[in-house]
């Protein structure tokens, strides 16, 4: 059976900011994604943010909310130990169609880490 649970998260700046420097950047519709790869056997960690530019607090939240609930289901029953992301809202992350979302974040996820 798939294991469904979130990815372990991240929510320091520390981290954040070390991701932006040294991660690789993809950018696509509904989001960005910066991730990067470590030789550790540490579990898969995610962050995600949204910046002002979205809107008000509220339409930052439901694109966070989307991001995340994509990710986990993308994320699902996958092992790549060593591996950080952080998942940047873009303007159109609360009104892309779902599928959408996931089917290019997991095009997004496979292109990095090959």
């Amino acid at each position: 059976m798939t294991d469904f649970a979130p990815p372990d998260s991240f929510k320091q700046r520390k981290d954040f900011l070390r991701l932006a420097a040294r991660g690789r950047k993809i950018a696509r519709p509904g989001f960005v994604m910066q991730i990067l790869k470590t030789q550790s056997d540490a579990p898969l960690r995610a962050g995600y943010t949204a910046t002002k530019k979205i809107g008000n607090a509220v339409a930052r939240n439901r694109a966070r909310r989307r991001l995340k609930e994509a990710a986990r289901l993308t994320l699902a029953g996958r092992n790549l130990p060593g591996v950080e992301l952080v998942l940047v809202c873009r303007q159109d992350s609360a009104t892309i169609p779902f599928e959408q979302l996931r089917a290019s974040l997991a095009a997004t996820l496979a292109e990095a880490l090959q």
